[in-house]
């Protein structure tokens, strides 16, 4: 019995299937290689144990861990070894303070800052016994400036230089902060150099240490002007202790500030989540600083990535303000998908609906095949010998017959299956004998 119904879905899937595999495939590319999801996993380079550094990557870890991203914090020396691991490609971020490094020597190397994040003043603790007044008392004194790997020995010496001291009329030593802070206290060193945020929990202590005393950089504005990438920041009295007057005076500091760096091939999504945590973690007033005056573009030798630049003036993407960070991500990147889709799918929506036609019919006209060669039997019989031939050629019209009526069709074309079996129809009539070989409708059939 025929089967009739509106879509011949198996056509369907045979016209459109190689296109919609080509299309799958196409999506599937443009989603995983034009534009990659993002890694899940990053690795920080931090600074010295107790140093801000440190305690502010474990909040960037913190806050990376609600997205779902694991991130692994690297200790280090501090500024410069933080670059080298950058360079060599064992880190992906890593905080670097401004002067660490010039902003063509930077491009060349392929790094890229993510904004500025907090001044890093220059701490110059002293014994109280050293009777450090102005910046020339320190020749002869014992100071330490911290291994080679950070970036103090070179800052401090910048200093020295626009003092016009040379660094052999000081006894320099290169102890971690750690040690270095059990010496002071000690008194087997009169005085150590750091240049951190005040939230470092060494820096918190030596504030209220009796007997240590910090050193006023009276002419802050002068070395702001002689060393650009420092500016100049008060302390202000009582700021530590408000109820025990520490510190008893206003102290003016020279600062660098420390900036997120990152690898230039960072992917841009996580760009801005790690601006956006930036801001989160640093955004606040602090002793040195407004509210919402960090992160920023500014204060940075490095060049500013471009998402990181588009953040600070745009702000979040638009899905990132509503959706956690993957779901946004994944839409965004959808965009990809449907431009590829759209490439595709106009070019190819015009040659399936032609194949899909072309296939159902195919399933009517290939009996018109086998009518045709009933009828050449037909002619090639001698007139006298068609009566005994006549019931093999209706044999095999009845066997077509058959055939075509277990046809499926679409009811769009059953129109193809009724004029099939009017020929069918026309075709026995000739068999019989009762209607003329070189008819109107025999040559229609023909054609």
């Amino acid at each position: 019995m025929r089967q009739f119904s509106f879509v011949s879905l198996r056509d369907l899937l045979v016209a459109s299937g190689p296109t919609l595999l080509a299309v799958v495939a196409v999506a599937v590319l443009a989603y995983l290689w034009v534009d990659p999801a993002p890694p899940r996993r990053l690795t920080m380079a931090t600074g010295q144990f107790n140093s801000a550094y440190q305690e502010f990557g474990r909040q960037y870890a913190s806050l990376l861990a609600r997205d779902e991203i694991a991130l692994t914090l690297q200790p280090s020396l501090g500024s410069h070894e933080n670059l080298q691991r950058l360079l060599d490609g064992k880190a992906d971020i890593a905080f670097v303070q401004s002067g660490s490094t010039e902003d063509a020597q930077a491009a060349q190397a392929g790094l890229v800052s993510l904004g500025s994040l907090f001044t890093e003043p220059v701490w110059l603790f002293l014994r109280e016994s050293a009777k450090v007044t102005h910046f020339t008392d320190l020749k002869g004194k014992r100071i330490n400036l911290g291994p080679e790997g950070t970036g103090v020995p070179r800052l401090f010496r910048q200093v020295l230089d626009a003092n016009g001291i040379e660094s052999n009329e000081l006894k320099i030593g290169a102890l971690e902060n750690t040690p270095a802070t059990m010496a002071l206290l000690a008194g087997t060193i009169d005085g150590l150099v750091f240049s951190s945020a005040p939230e470092a929990p060494l820096i918190q202590m030596l504030l209220q240490t009796p007997g240590i005393k910090l050193f006023n950089f009276s002419q802050a504005d002068a070395y702001t002007r002689r060393l650009p990438f420092l500016t100049h920041v008060v302390l202000p009295r009582g700021i530590v202790d408000l109820g025990r007057d520490i510190p008893a005076q206003d102290y003016h500091l020279i600062a660098p500030t420390a900036t997120l760096v990152a690898r230039e091939d960072l992917h841009p999504a996580l760009v801005g989540l790690l601006v956006k945590s930036a801001g989160e973690i640093h955004g606040k007033a602090g002793w040195f600083q407004q509210q919402g005056q960090f992160p920023s573009p500014k204060y940075t030798e490095i060049p500013v990535a471009r998402e990181a630049a588009r953040y600070y003036r745009d702000g979040p993407p638009f899905m990132q303000r509503y959706m956690r960070f993957w779901l946004a991500n994944l839409f965004e990147r959808l965009w990809v998908v449907a431009v590829a889709l759209a490439a595709l799918l106009i070019p190819l929506s015009k040659i399936v609906p032609p194949i899909y036609v072309w296939r159902v019919r195919s399933r009517v006209y290939r009996w018109y095949g086998e009518l045709r060669k009933v009828e050449q039997a037909l002619e090639a019989i001698a007139p006298e010998e068609r009566e005994a031939a006549r019931a093999g050629l209706m044999q095999r019209l009845d066997g077509i017959e058959d055939s075509v009526n277990h046809i499926s069709i679409p009811l769009a074309y059953a129109e193809e299956l009724y004029r099939l079996r009017s020929h069918i129809n026309f075709v026995r009539e000739r068999v019989r004998g009762t209607i003329d070989q070189h008819g109107v409708a025999t040559a229609s059939l023909a054609k």
